[in-house]
């Protein structure tokens, strides 16, 4: 098996027996690896569980990822930095992950939660916007007070987006 497919084996293990009944729950979900990727020397892709869906990174080298407990890694990806926590389960050993909802009632459906994994990658792997509105966003800041780069400004990305 491959590490995402053993990350899912994890996952569904644990949505069978831990997370089963829970009431944060998504009774519409299922357990799936969405758009795994090499990266590095890793691969990088969506879990999506029941409960949550997440950013997570697996490696076939059983300690490339291991972190101690409260431990946090950055990855540099083409559309920014993201920090992600450890987690280590027999089927998969170490792997890490950054929550992006959580829980994930939001999602009708499977396929609902599917496609957004894909649209998430896509994101992932495009070089991130110039004028920080995004960066802005992602951390709760509001939009109106990102910085305005000199192209950004010329360009017209500066308070409300543009229509």
């Amino acid at each position: 098996m491959t590490a995402p497919e053993q990350l899912r084996a994890a996952f569904v293990r644990i949505a069978a027996t831990r997370m089963a009944g829970l009431p944060l729950n998504n009774p519409a979900l299922s357990v799936a690896t969405v758009g795994f990727v090499p990266w590095s020397e890793v691969q990088v892709g969506v879990l999506i569980a029941p409960w949550a869906i997440n950013l997570a990174v697996v490696s076939d080298h059983p300690n490339a990822l291991r972190l101690g407990v409260d431990e946090r890694q950055t990855w540099r990806f083409p559309s920014g930095e993201y920090e992600l926590m450890g987690g280590n389960e027999p089927e998969c050993g170490p792997f890490q992950f950054c929550s992006l909802f959580s829980p994930a009632f939001e999602f009708a459906d499977q396929a609902t939660a599917e496609a957004t994994a894909v649209a998430i990658m896509q994101g992932l792997l495009a070089k991130a916007d110039d004028d920080g509105r995004e960066a802005a966003r992602m951390v709760g800041t509001s939009t109106l007070q990102a910085p305005v780069s000199r192209r950004g400004f010329l360009r017209g990305v500066f308070g409300a987006q543009k229509a």
